[in-house]
């Protein structure tokens, strides 16, 4: 059996992750594959009860590299236990987003750099690498407002503007750097472009 494709979702908070990724399961799905979709953090038990713990709002405040050990923590557990499997078993695997948002949100936005993000990440097995990662991009004001009026926000979208700027900044530098595996998708434009653009990126791995 032949192995499956590891697609990935990246994105600020507002971008349509959620809702794009469930549309291109169904698209994969229409085109004859099987379809795992996960998220991080998350995806397994454990990861789910670190999401908990690493979203929820609180006062008392968390260091970035505790922040991003417990992100890894979580990671780990998931491509171990869901996503490597997976993969073996000819399944593709669309991840909410995944290894880029350590990069960008503990990298950029928490300012830890990228080698302590490269550091971890050389721990991951080699085919735990995405084949496409897919950047749901649109300016910083406009994914804040849509996030804030889905409901109450979460510790990552209260953050100030100014982080959420050196998310996106992480985000799009990595994309340049790695034109092969990224594709920035324009989240702004309407849902219906989103989806022709998310398909026309995917088409080529079909």
């Amino acid at each position: 059996m032949n192995e499956g494709r590891f697609i990935t979702l990246e994105g600020l908070e507002g971008a349509g992750k959620t809702s794009r990724a469930g549309e291109l399961k169904a698209f994969l799905e229409r085109r004859g594959k099987r379809v795992l979709l996960t998220r991080e953090p998350g995806g397994t038990a454990l990861g789910e009860r670190l999401r908990e713990l690493l979203l929820s709002p609180t006062a008392e405040p968390m260091a970035p590299l505790t922040e991003l050990l417990l992100m890894f923590a979580a990671r780990s557990e998931h491509v171990i236990q869901v996503i490597l499997p997976a993969l073996a078993g000819g399944q593709w695997v669309l991840c909410d987003r995944y290894v880029d948002a350590s990069y960008a949100y503990q990298g950029g936005g928490r300012g830890l750099g990228e080698a302590p993000v490269a550091a971890l990440e050389a721990l991951l097995p080699a085919r735990a690498r995405p084949d496409l990662t897919l950047l749901l991009d649109l300016p910083v004001e406009m994914g804040l407002a849509r996030a804030k009026g889905r409901g109450p926000v979460d510790r990552f979208e209260q953050e100030t503007l100014a982080f959420h700027q050196r998310v996106r900044d992480a985000y799009l530098t990595r994309a340049r750097r790695w034109p092969q595996r990224y594709r920035i998708i324009d989240a702004s434009a309407d849902p219906e472009t989103v989806r022709g653009a998310i398909e026309a990126a995917v088409e080529p791995l079909l």
